[in-house]
């Protein structure tokens, strides 16, 4: 299994550099950031700095959308870094939650994704691509064996079905056992009816991790208070998904849907932080379901369960109060059994 660390682009850059070159020591293979234009510093200029000051450690947004920028510009971005720097990029995709709230427009349609994901993916490798209306462009300078794999984020169904069909990897944002093996099923079925190897597309679980000392409850109180604001990130998707599907319609999971119905609102001034006080509404079931927390063998149970489900790597969200520390647990001892 393959480790990732999620990172908010908190200034001073500087830092969110140096935990990244943290997390490739500790045995970290992918560093990913939110893409919020408004929210957070653009990610695209700190990627340049982790990936010239690390060696082996790939980078991309999780995740980034196509309604904030256009797509050649996308693609270009991502080629540019792979040309300094080898193939190390990721292009994660979404529908554009805070990004596009946040700057008074509305979430991207599946629709544009789709297109998108073709377009990014083939000028990414330097063939022509369809910008609309007929308007075909290629880069020129992109050299033989240039590749932007793009992976998509997805909870809906309609949106699994699309992951399935045509994205090169499926991101779910959260580590719930049984909604990891529901969605991850209907991901690997879409690409299955597309006559696609289903093993082809790289399933990357994300979801916040919390490493205590002890489980008592202390710890673990503290440590649920720490990753509660998750539930509510998450929550934003699924109050969209009961808008469009309907509550218990049997087109989303119940067990995803039945703990927003406290939900009142949401700031996106606390967006992915410990104590956002728009999260009360999440019960601890829901943090302990969605997220890992206690100590580190709960951690490595739960991830070889995911590893069992068909998950290829765990990205770690590190929005906390134990960011080192928890890099560090992950690299010194959870990483290690996870592979051993």
């Amino acid at each position: 299994m393959d480790f990732g660390l999620v990172l908010q682009t908190d200034p001073p850059a500087s830092r969110v550099v140096e935990l990244m070159k943290r997390a490739e020591d500790n045995g970290f293979r992918y560093g990913w950031t939110f893409d919020s234009a408004v929210l957070w510093q653009e990610p695209f200029v700190i990627y340049s700095q982790i990936l010239a000051q690390t060696s082996k450690l790939k980078v991309g947004p999780m995740v980034t959308n196509p309604g904030t920028r256009t797509w050649e510009v996308t693609a270009s971005t991502f080629a540019t870094l792979n040309d300094m720097f080898g193939n190390r990029t990721v292009c994660g995709i979404g529908r554009g939650d805070s990004a596009m709230r946040v700057a008074g427009r509305k979430p991207n349609t599946l629709a544009r994704i789709s297109e998108a994901i073709k377009v990014i993916r083939a000028l990414g490798r330097g063939e022509e691509a369809d910008l609309g209306g007929g308007t075909v462009v290629r880069f020129p300078w992109i050299k033989p064996g240039a590749e932007v794999p793009v992976w998509m984020a997805a909870y809906g169904p309609k949106a699994l079905k699309t992951t399935g069909e045509e994205a090169d990897g499926f991101i779910l944002q959260l580590a719930d056992l049984y909604l990891t093996q529901y969605m991850v099923q209907a991901v690997k079925d879409a690409a299955v009816a597309a006559g696609r190897d289903p093993d082809e597309v790289t399933i990357c679980v994300a979801a916040p991790a919390y490493v205590t000392a002890d489980d008592s409850p202390e710890a673990l109180a503290h440590a649920r208070e720490q990753c509660r604001w998750f539930g509510g990130m998450v929550g934003n998707h699924v109050a969209d998904l009961v808008d469009k599907y309907g509550a218990h319609t049997g087109a989303v999971p119940d067990e995803l849907t039945d703990y927003i119905k406290a939900r009142q609102g949401y700031d996106y001034a606390h967006h992915g932080r410990s104590g956002n006080p728009d999260t009360r509404f999440v019960p601890d079931e829901i943090v302990d379901r969605f997220c890992l927390i206690g100590p580190a063998e709960k951690h490595i149970e739960k991830l070889r369960a995911l590893r069992a489900l068909g998950v290829d790597q765990f990205a770690l969200y590190d929005m906390h109060d134990a960011q080192e520390s928890v890099i560090d647990a992950y690299g010194t001892r959870i990483i290690p059994a996870v592979n051993a």
